[in-house]
């Protein structure tokens, strides 16, 4: 199950109730019982943000890698299929 903290129990406990959470990993914040937020450890944002910051392999974003894809013929779904299991072996 989540690390879940209810916003009633951060306010009553306030910073050491997030301290106490954090120590099981992620702390999924409850408002009204609905998912308001979560709350990583400054380790766990950082690898999130060195992740997330990393360029594409091949070096090209999604955007340009679209805009550089010849649209002009027409592939079959086999045909797309193959090329992507060729591309996931790698």
């Amino acid at each position: 199950m989540a690390n879940i903290l209810t916003a009633a129990e951060l306010k009553r406990r306030g910073m050491v109730a997030i301290e106490e959470g954090l120590r099981a990993g992620p702390l999924h914040i409850l408002k009204r019982n609905k998912p308001a937020a979560v709350v990583l450890s400054e380790e766990d944002y950082s690898r999130l943000v060195r992740h997330c910051a990393a360029p594409p392999p091949d070096g090209l974003t999604a955007v340009q890698w679209l805009l550089a894809t010849d649209t002009s013929t027409q592939r079959s779904k086999a045909e797309i299929d193959a090329e992507l299991h060729t591309e996931r072996q790698w």
